[in-house]
């Protein structure tokens, strides 16, 4: 990626895909070149917890929301400490924010972070052409980027493909570290962070969890180094196929039987571990309107999602695993994708979706109290 900032509003944008579908607008950010897998997210507001999310690395994202940038950027917010997509798509940006935390422009703020962008495009026709041919590399050039399209497409077509990326390193901490308990301590928590968002050890947090985050890069004996009532895998990017050593971690763990919970990625580490495969989807889940029913009470909620990939698991039988019998206890209603996984003789579980919800919906935050219900049971 190479950016500028300066006259980004008025600057002439492309966006080239890599089937040869072109789009043009306006500068919205750093002035310059990027490249990635366009994706869309359905969410109408979350934006700033939307691009701080590490699971968006190596992604552009298209809002499908027309109008972007309205409560501006504030330093309460941020679901990690930067920007994480490669490149930000809008049709209308608030040109004035206003919101009493905003403290800068969206626009701002990407320039700040280098973050190229486009604005001013047909975002619903680059949304359907995205559901219809299916998420694909794409760049976005402005300033002196700007080339002929058949120069441009061929740097598209040349730029590394999602399917057999291996991302979680790339955005996880590199050094342990603790997020305490809010109130009284109850239970000890070792999360693998393979992109963990902010609000997941937050939620862990205030249900009296302290929560020791290790880098993706942790061993089973790191894990247990901290003597944890239970073991959390997070969200992340990337292709889950290419995620052996997190797998590996993760049978280590079930194999001793310590309380298990995994989110998004850890859904997919978990199906991998258990011997399921997993699949790249069309165009993916990205945005907080997905229906999903939890197959273990009947209810259906609506949730946040970020994933491209998805677990290959049967969706009307118990399976036999290395570890037991294990059932899938969530599916989408809209595609009947995996939405969750559950093992019926230890305790472990996960969810493909984001219960921590930043900026919501909440229905589903009722998981991480079945997380403490395992270790409860597991000390009873």
């Amino acid at each position: 990626m190479t950016t500028s900032t300066r006259g980004a509003a008025k600057t002439p944008a492309v966006l080239v895909l890599e089937d040869g579908r072109v789009f043009r607008g306006r500068a919205y950010g750093a002035v310059g070149e990027t490249f990635g897998e366009a994706v869309f997210s359905t969410g109408m507001t979350g934006y700033q917890e939307t691009l701080t999310d590490p699971s968006y690395h190596r992604q552009v994202v298209v809002m499908t929301a027309p109008h972007v940038g309205n409560t501006g950027v504030n330093d309460e917010d941020m679901e990690s400490k930067r920007i994480w997509v490669s490149g930000y798509v809008v049709r209308d940006p608030a040109r004035v924010p206003s919101n009493w935390r905003s403290r800068r422009t969206l626009d701002e703020e990407l320039a700040a972070q280098g973050v190229v962008g486009i604005s001013g495009i047909d975002t619903r026709a680059l949304t359907r052409h995205l559901r219809e041919r299916g998420a694909m590399r794409v760049g976005i050039f402005s300033g002196d980027a700007v080339k002929d399209d058949g120069a441009l497409l061929a740097r598209v077509q040349e730029a590394p493909q999602m399917k057999g990326a291996n991302l979680s390193a790339e955005v996880a901490t590199t050094k342990p570290y603790v997020v305490p308990a809010i109130g009284e301590k109850k239970f000890t928590v070792a999360a693998v962070d393979l992109g963990i968002k902010g609000m997941t050890p937050h939620r862990m947090a205030e249900r009296g969890i302290e929560v020791h985050v290790l880098p993706a890069t942790a061993t089973v004996e790191d894990v247990y180094a901290v003597n944890p009532d239970g073991v959390f895998f997070s969200n992340g990017p990337g292709d889950p196929a290419t995620a052996d050593h997190p797998v590996s971690v993760m049978r280590g763990v079930l194999e001793r039987g310590t309380p298990l919970f995994g989110i998004c990625f850890g859904n997919q580490i978990l199906g991998r571990a258990l011997g399921f495969g997993t699949y790249k989807l069309k165009y993916g889940h990205r945005g907080i309107n997905q229906p999903v029913q939890d197959r273990t009470t009947g209810k259906v909620e609506v949730t946040a999602h970020n994933h491209g990939f998805a677990v290959d698991a049967p969706l009307d039988q118990v399976s036999e695993t290395p570890f037991g019998r294990a059932e899938v206890s969530h599916v989408c209603l809209n595609d009947n994708v995996v939405e969750g996984l559950q093992l019926l003789d230890r305790p472990a579980f996960s969810v493909q979706y984001h219960p921590e919800a930043a900026a919501g919906p909440h229905d589903a935050a009722y998981l991480f109290d079945r997380f403490v219900s395992l270790m409860e049971g597991q000390r009873a």
